[in-house]
């Protein structure tokens, strides 16, 4: 049994209220945050921190922010997008007004501005929700972009109507900028993002959380027992916000390095709103599966069809049958038919494609696209129709079928 829960007793009110009530838990997070903070960072090339591991923590990021305020508080939102303008244009201004101001701090200072504009425009959903509060948020975001391209003091009138991120040192290396090392920018990534997650999963936990559950299971009945329903919608929208506009921060000088006003237009909303659904509305773990799926697709879906799948080093072929039968075995054991399809339905598609490329068979890089916009559209449908909850929800109930395995029951 591999996560054997006998010998650990619940013997105070304390260690029945952990974040880790099984000890496995504490365990496998040890293991991720190695990776995360030793492994990675001295394996890793400039390809992969530029296209999976930097952007995986940023749009992980953002889609927490939108988990706080749509998962936990139940106020629906597409703003998101514009709101991460909000942070990365602060954090601009801030940075070439003060050059002096550490880029950390700046980063972090950017999500109170961004915070400030979320409660303003969060202010209509003491009055409506639902449908008439997403098309106001809707609103928000058509405004806001219009305001970064019409107002030329936020990108220092320059002639492109871009921002550039100039070079920023702290302790004489270079943390952002075009001379800047990806390792470095992943490392101040990983700190904020890290310090941030924290944060969120302390608020959802505590007294704050709680209340935010209330007002979006019913918010009549939330308000009958007390709770000010204007400071609960709005604290929501206030740290939404925040986390938000830090991930916006993060985007555009910690990856992108500089963007115009419609990097943050309605797609970028929808992304992010499509990572916090597959991931699971509610919870904090599902935004990192969600972004590593969504943010991770694209990239395998290329370079496997760059790639001659038997023509793959022996590693990375082992690597990927290891994941295939890793997936395989707990879906079984989850006594999830459709995941163990998947899997297998993968791997079989693998091996076909590798042997069609062998005979010559290519796909062009327009192909790939439309087919990771399919499977994304696909992966959605699936979610809401078989698990509505998303990952979190499949590696919830994976995690108690291990609990119990081998026994059914």
């Amino acid at each position: 049994m591999l996560y054997r829960t006998a010998g650990q007793f619940k013997t105070s009110y304390v260690r029945d209220q952990a974040l880790f009530p099984v000890r496995q838990d504490a365990l496998l997070l040890g293991i991720v945050l190695v990776f995360a903070w030793v492994i990675f960072p001295l394996t890793a090339s400039e390809f992969t921190f530029q296209t999976l591991l930097i952007p995986i923590l940023i749009y992980a990021l953002a889609a927490m922010g939108l988990n706080i305020l749509t998962g936990f508080a139940g106020q629906l939102s597409l703003g998101t997008g514009a709101f991460m303008g909000v942070g990365a244009y602060a954090c601009y201004k801030m940075v070439t007004l003060m050059p002096e101001l550490n880029p950390i701090i700046a980063i972090l200072l950017s999500g109170f501005f961004s915070a400030g504009i979320g409660v303003a425009f969060g202010i209509p959903s003491l009055r409506i929700k639902g449908f008439y509060l997403a098309i106001a948020t809707l609103a928000a975001q058509f405004f806001l972009v219009w305001l970064f391209e019409k107002w030329s003091w936020l990108y220092n009138y320059n002639a492109s109507g871009a921002i550039q991120v100039p070079n920023l040192e702290m302790f004489g290396i270079f943390v952002s900028g075009p001379q800047a090392a990806s390792v470095t920018e992943y490392y101040i990534v990983l700190f904020i993002v890290t310090l941030l997650t924290v944060l969120c999963i302390n608020l959802t936990r505590g007294n704050l959380g709680r209340t935010w559950k209330a007002t979006r299971d019913m918010d009549i009945a939330a308000e009958l027992i007390g709770i000010n329903l204007m400071k609960s919608k709005l604290t929501a929208f206030a740290v939404s916000s925040y986390v938000v506009g830090v991930a916006g921060a993060l985007y555009v000088f910690m990856w992108k390095g500089a963007a115009e006003p419609n990097v943050f237009d309605i797609p970028l909303s929808f992304q992010v709103l499509f990572i916090a659904i597959i991931g699971g509305l509610g919870s904090i773990m599902g935004n990192y599966l969600g972004a590593i799926l969504i943010v991770g697709l694209p990239v395998l879906l290329n370079v496997v069809a760059g790639t001659q799948v038997f023509q793959m080093s022996w590693g990375t072929s082992a690597l990927l049958i290891l994941l295939i039968a890793a997936a395989t075995f707990l879906f079984w054991v989850a006594r999830n038919m459709w995941g163990v399809g998947a899997a297998i339905g993968f791997g079989a598609v693998t091996l076909i494609y590798g042997y069609a490329q062998l005979q010559g068979f290519r796909i062009d890089s327009a192909l790939i696209e439309h087919i990771n916009v399919m499977i994304v559209g696909a992966l959605i449908i699936f979610f809401l129709i078989i698990e509505p909850h998303g990952l979190n929800q499949l590696w919830r109930l994976i995690r108690e079928k291990l609990i119990i395995w081998p026994f059914p029951h």
